[in-house]
């Protein structure tokens, strides 16, 4: 599943939409239930419920990361304007 991990993170780029990722994260779940039939698992088989826990793991932790990804940038891009507006307005204080 780490090989599944790298696959779900690299096809999701933080610039994407939330409607977006869902489109991709939708193609993964077809994906894992064409392996299953391909593998002809029967539906109570005991490592369908593991792995259908293991992706949405994954999917909540792309999630997980994504959210600190901008709220990182956010708090970047405040630090900068304030570092621009105490710069550009206390130069005459001493």
């Amino acid at each position: 599943m780490a090989d599944f991990s790298d696959l779900v993170a690299q096809a999701i780029k933080p610039s994407m939409n939330r409607a977006e990722r869902e489109a991709v994260y939708g193609v993964v779940r077809q994906a894992v239930l064409r392996l299953r039939q391909r593998e002809d698992m029967s539906p109570d088989d005991p490592r369908l419920a593991i792995q259908q826990h293991l992706i949405e793991e994954t999917i909540r932790d792309v999630e997980a990361d994504i959210a600190r990804f901008e709220a990182m940038r956010k708090l970047d891009a405040a630090l900068a304007a304030q570092t621009r507006a105490h710069n550009d307005g206390g130069s005459g204080r001493r």
